[in-house]
């Protein structure tokens, strides 16, 4: 995260204040989206370089669209990729996906990958981005990136069976469980088996007084997930885009004669 000249709430310290926040799904590139969800009043945008291109040139230019409309911006990297994570930290994120987290090791792993000691082992640099080009001093930088919010995916039968300790691991913040990923582990059973699942993993995210994250297609979603007790949103824009887009292309009514 970088140190801000004007001191505001990182997305940590408003989720421990009980805040429940709402961002959207993107794939490089997208500046415009970017700039628009901050224009909606989003809180964050999430930016996927799992499934999208993992380009830290055009990350830079979406982190940068983000913050000059006061949005946080989390940022998926890869399985167990450190040096993407610290790229994307240096560049100014406010935190981390990690994804494919199977247990407690992967956890400590994906923690480590997001802080610096003795936290974790995030290399340190102050001349980066994140510390104002070298601008702020070591305690300053040092205290900015321990808000950094580190966010393990449980994605594997595996994973949901180990939540439980992936949940305890020191460091760790929010829980995401990503469906898609834990339906094809499990051979795409019927839906009630993976949401079972996800309950399952969401009920220890809690125990442990983390917090749940949670992608949604649209509002009605959003609101049940809310209800249900997650507190990170994350509105799937791909979905909503060509679901609105859909509905859009379709006629409402008879053709003109």
């Amino acid at each position: 995260m970088t140190a801000p000249r004007t001191p505001r709430r990182s997305l940590k310290q408003r989720l421990a204040a009980g805040d429940a926040l709402r961002g959207a799904l993107l794939r490089l590139p997208s500046e415009t989206l970017v700039e628009m969800a901050g224009v909606a009043g989003l809180d964050f945008v999430f930016i996927d370089c799992e499934h999208g291109p993992a380009d830290t040139a055009l990350l830079q230019q979406h982190i940068m669209a983000a913050e000059a409309h006061g949005v946080d911006v989390l940022v998926r990297v890869g399985t167990a990729e450190p040096a993407l994570a610290l790229r994307c930290l240096d560049l100014g994120a406010a935190g981390l996906v990690h994804p494919h987290v199977d247990g407690a090791e992967d956890a400590r792993r994906a923690v480590a990958a997001s802080h610096y000691p003795p936290w974790g082992e995030r290399g340190f640099a102050t001349y980066s981005r994140s510390g104002r080009f070298g601008t702020v001093t070591a305690a300053e930088h040092v205290a900015a990136s321990r808000e950094t919010l580190v966010v393990p995916m449980i994605e594997t039968r595996r994973a949901c069976a180990a939540a439980d300790e992936i949940a305890a691991t020191e460091g760790v913040d929010a829980v995401l469980v990503g469906p898609a990923d834990l339906a094809a582990d499990c051979g795409f059973p019927a839906q009630a088996v993976v949401d079972d699942l996800v309950r399952q993993a969401h009920r220890a995210t809690a125990q442990h007084g983390r917090t749940v994250m949670t992608i949604v297609p649209h509002l009605a979603a959003a609101q049940a997930a809310e209800e249900s007790g997650a507190r990170l949103i994350v509105f799937n824009m791909a979905q909503v885009l060509m679901d609105t887009m859909g509905a859009l292309a379709r006629p409402s009514g008879p053709p003109a004669p």
